[in-house]
């Protein structure tokens, strides 16, 4: 990966297309989020090799997994009440002011 996406000011999302997606949880330890990544990518891999859909539902169940324990889907990770923004668009949020703001 070359670039890293845009992060909203308050770390909860990044910005992929014009759409938050929610960020990897800050709380977690590096060697800890070191191996749930290498988790979703294993995962990811086996969707791409399925042979039969009990394999791919399989693997797909994997890449949920992991992702619920990155924080990146599942409940949030933050606890002021804030609402999950997931899948808008950055322009249909709270964060439009500063993404408008942001060069390129």
């Amino acid at each position: 990966m070359t670039d890293t996406p845009p992060h909203t000011p308050d770390g909860r999302y990044i910005v992929v297309d014009d759409v938050l997606w929610r960020a990897t949880r800050p709380d977690l330890a590096e060697t800890d989020r070191a191996a749930l990544v290498k988790q979703l990518m294993a995962a990811r891999r086996a969707v791409g090799q399925a042979k039969t859909a009990a394999d791919e539902r399989a693997a797909r169940d994997g890449v949920d997994a992991a992702k619920v324990a990155l924080g990146e889907r599942g409940p949030v990770w933050w606890d002021d009440g804030a609402p999950d923004y997931t899948r808008h668009k950055v322009a249909n949020s709270p964060y439009a002011d500063w993404w408008a703001g942001q060069s390129g």
